[in-house]
């Protein structure tokens, strides 16, 4: 059991930092929409596109599609209310990528408001 949990925090703590990365692309997207309504970053439509993207995903990965929908719908709402933040300029100073604070990370975002 023990090698089972091993392998399993180590998994989490890869999971942490794909989180941490796809938080400071949301970051940026908030930054871009400054000046925008709330709706460009609720985009319920790109929910739905994510959500049906990770389905997808989860069913070429022999993972559940109900157990993945259910995780980036919590993790998508979670980027909403912290976009709102930042989208609001009530988020943390210095946070967004290329900021002294945070680094810039390769790749397309993955904001469930891109």
């Amino acid at each position: 059991m023990t090698d089972i949990r091993d392998a399993i925090d180590s998994l989490d703590t890869r999971i942490v930092a794909l989180i941490g990365e796809r938080q400071r692309w949301v970051e940026r997207a908030a930054t871009a929409k400054r000046g925008q309504d709330t709706g460009a970053v609720r985009a319920p439509a790109r929910v739905e596109q994510v959500i049906s993207k990770v389905r997808a995903l989860a069913e070429k990965a022999d993972a559940s599609p109900e157990v993945v929908e259910a995780t980036y719908r919590a993790m998508i709402g979670a980027f909403i209310e912290l976009e709102l933040r930042e989208h609001s300029g009530e988020g943390t100073p210095g946070s967004v990528p290329g900021s002294a604070a945070g680094s810039a990370a390769e790749g397309n975002p993955a904001s469930a408001s891109a």
